[in-house]
């Protein structure tokens, strides 16, 4: 069975993550296309943590025959293994593509987590638990996830800083851990963490896989009922149920992204879930799909576009337009003299971005009608 829906939830979230990074080179932002300085969340907050809950949901159609009937044979493990190689060695490459000024992977000094690499991880650990733990066990092993986590992010002192501080990039125990495990060169350099920290840290990849064990729940909600407006109801009422838990859990444990809190993962799961849900009442349900299909044509081919965007934008940002201290970058020369000097800032780099969107759609449809899948 292949869920439309959620190639097209799939679709809409590739969309947005190259919108927000396109539009976040540049200087002037609208406040929703930025991310949270630090606690709170933003649009823009959404996009990974949905990522990582379409990779749940996708779990429940790719493993179903061997967690309902078949035991899963070392040939099961061996793949997901692979796959989870494969996109942590994506990771490392965009990493690395650009790193410390120059062009060339320093092994040296490469970031060794991010985006892709979290993804990696929440996957691998993910499917384990749905193959080897009945679903009771997987339950309480996203709980004991959240909560584990809130009561040593909050209790656990660090030295030198003490318990509970969440008010830095670098005070907290989640930074503290990751110092420990990875050398000070390979943690996130920028964003005021200065190598003694990592958004996409080890620590905080434990609350993680969390976002991706709610995607597998709500994918076998789906599994389980019938294609009636009675299962996005479901959703619905279970995304409700999540923003408000998340919200109120927010008030003792701030949401952050940059922390990737356990009301974070709530929060973010609840809106997941109402996207989910409404992409799934339209299509499924309803059959009214002809505004759905540039996202699904995106949807299928997500990693390549994801890749191949972050490379782009990379050599945007970092290469120049003419010569001296004051030459350029090719983003800046593009965005100034094309988009900025007639929309304005604010408005430029909010049309540069969406112009951005439409090449990769317009490369997506190319490669879909080349029957062209990139599949990891």
């Amino acid at each position: 069975m292949r869920l439309t829906s959620l190639d097209v939830f799939r679709g809409i979230t590739i969309a947005g993550m190259i919108l927000v990074n396109m539009v976040g080179v540049a200087d002037n932002v609208y406040p929703f296309l930025a991310h949270s300085d630090w606690h709170g969340c933003t649009p823009a907050d959404l996009v990974f943590p949905f990522f990582l809950f379409i990779v749940g949901v996708a779990m429940t159609f790719s493993l179903s025959k061997y967690t309902e009937a078949n035991k899963p044979t070392k040939a099961v493990y061996w793949r997901i293994l692979r796959r989870a190689a494969i996109l942590f060695a994506l990771g490392l490459l965009l990493n690395g593509f650009w790193n410390k000024g120059v062009w060339t992977f320093d092994l040296g000094s490469i970031r060794i987590m991010g985006v892709l690499q979290r993804i990696s991880l929440t996957y691998l650990f993910a499917s384990l638990a749905v193959l080897n733990l009945p679903r009771k066990g997987q339950w309480i092993l996203a709980a004991v996830l959240l909560i584990g986590y809130w009561l040593t992010m909050m209790y656990v002192p660090v030295p030198d800083y003490g318990a509970g501080v969440l008010t830095t990039r670098v005070g907290n125990f989640g930074a503290y851990i990751d110092r420990l495990i990875i050398p000070k060169a390979h943690l996130y350099a920028g964003d005021g963490f200065k190598n003694l920290g990592d958004p996409e840290g080890l620590f905080s990849t434990i609350p993680a896989i969390a976002n991706v064990l709610a995607g597998y729940f709500a994918g076998q909600w789906i599994r389980a009922n019938q294609v009636k407006s009675r299962t996005s109801v479901g959703l619905v009422l279970f995304g409700i149920g999540c923003l408000i838990i998340g919200w109120a859990w927010g008030w003792t444990f701030p949401i952050n992204k940059k922390l990737w809190t356990s009301s974070y993962v709530i929060f973010t799961t609840g809106w997941a879930l109402l996207l989910l849900a409404a992409c799934y009442e339209l299509i499924e349900v309803r059959l009214k799909r002809r505004w759905s299909q540039p996202f699904e044509i995106m949807g299928l081919n997500a990693i390549a576009l994801f890749v191949a965007s972050v490379l782009l934008i990379k050599i945007l940002a970092k290469t120049k337009i003419g010569n001296g201290e004051n030459a350029l970058s090719t983003y800046n020369w593009i965005y100034q003299n094309i988009f900025a000097s007639w929309a304005g800032t604010f408005n430029g780099s909010l049309l540069f971005a969406i112009a951005t969107v439409l090449l990769w759609l317009l490369i997506a449809i190319i490669m879909y009608r080349q029957r062209w899948f990139l599949k990891v």
